[in-house]
């Protein structure tokens, strides 16, 4: 392992950002990729994304470029922060700059439509990666939280033990505490599932249904995450964890929730192209409970909260009706 590494993120949404960041911060050698050429003028000349990230100031130390393969080439470790829809076409365009000692980091949260693969299997398709250099992290983390250097804790996984020491090493400080893990499907189906969880508590929200309802959805919600998980032979422990039940509590009760957001808004305007339209960041939940509905139907397994949610947003239901059907379902045990 080297003693000195050089990161490039590749994604200037909030988090990206932050992450950039706060690597500057870290004393690390950081280079933002900004898509976006007007975005990109605007922040080599205010320091700031006023876009993504209003009203915080990033380090000096962080060199912002317009130019991928600039990025590609002066890195030796790659974090993408580009959501799932977009991820594979935004992988594409690297293909002719990775080097095979490339070390990626996905922060990518959802499943890719029709494929079913998670961000870390969209990088390996695409680039043909070894899997051992690829790495996820995730984990209760508002962007504008860390940002303003609050304290958080994150899981960064990995099935190389080496790699992932290595970097919860680089990427640790004082206000952002990682946790190490081997286990990427369980941290992955973590980020991607809560989304969908949380759409359903801003669908609570928007309907008034109070904090009991609140308390069940979360809890039956995280149930239905580990259920889901344990198909694909996650590691049940990992929904207990901050990727699991930390990222969940956090994305369906905190006011910075895109996805709670959405769903509260789903409430008012009873069209969901409407509600994604007047918004500026992504809301994955929306792409990721196609994949998840669908594949449940597929496999046959039982997912009620996916099912709601799908309903609501694919099929115009009415959100009332599919509180009501969540409650009317067969009694059963709890376990």
């Amino acid at each position: 392992m080297k003693e000195i590494y050089r990161v490039s993120v590749i994604g200037s949404g909030s988090w990206g950002t932050t992450l950039s960041d706060m690597f500057a911060r870290n004393g690390i050698e950081t280079t933002l990729y900004v898509r976006n050429k007007d975005l990109y003028k605007t922040m080599l000349q205010t320091s700031e994304n006023s876009v993504y990230l209003k009203s915080i100031k990033l380090d000096k130390r962080l060199n912002l470029t317009n130019s991928l393969s600039f990025a590609v080439e002066k890195s030796d470790i790659i974090v993408i922060s580009i959501p799932v829809k977009y991820l594979r076409q935004s992988l594409e365009a690297l293909k002719g700059y990775v080097r095979d000692d490339h070390i990626f980091v996905s922060s990518s949260k959802g499943i890719e439509n029709d494929t079913f693969f998670r961000p870390s299997e969209i990088i390996n398709d695409v680039l043909s990666i070894d899997k051992d250099k690829i790495a996820v992290i995730s984990g209760p983390n508002f962007a504008k939280e860390v940002a303003r250097q609050l304290p958080s804790a994150t899981v960064l996984a990995s099935s190389n033990k080496n790699i992932a020491r290595m970097l919860q090493q680089l990427f640790n400080n004082s206000y952002f505490r990682i946790y190490t893990s081997n286990d990427i499907k369980g941290v992955e189906i973590c980020g991607a599932l809560k989304n969908i969880i949380a759409l359903a508590s801003g669908i609570s929200d928007g309907l008034n249904l109070g904090h009991n309802a609140k308390a069940s959805l979360i809890t039956r919600g995280i149930a239905e995450m580990t259920k889901f998980g344990l198909h694909f032979k996650a590691k049940k422990e990992t929904f207990m964890g901050l990727a699991g039940i930390g990222d969940l509590v956090l994305t369906c009760t905190g006011d910075l929730s895109r996805n709670r957001k959405v769903g509260i808004e789903i409430v008012k305007k009873r069209d969901i192209n409407r509600v994604l339209d007047s918004m500026v960041m992504v809301a994955e939940g929306v792409n990721t409970v196609k994949s998840v509905f669908e594949w449940s139907l597929k496999n046959g397994v039982d997912m009620p909260i996916a099912k709601g949610v799908y309903e609501i947003l694919y099929n115009a239901k009415n959100p009332e009706d599919a509180v009501e059907e969540l409650m009317k379902r067969p009694l059963k045990s709890e376990f």
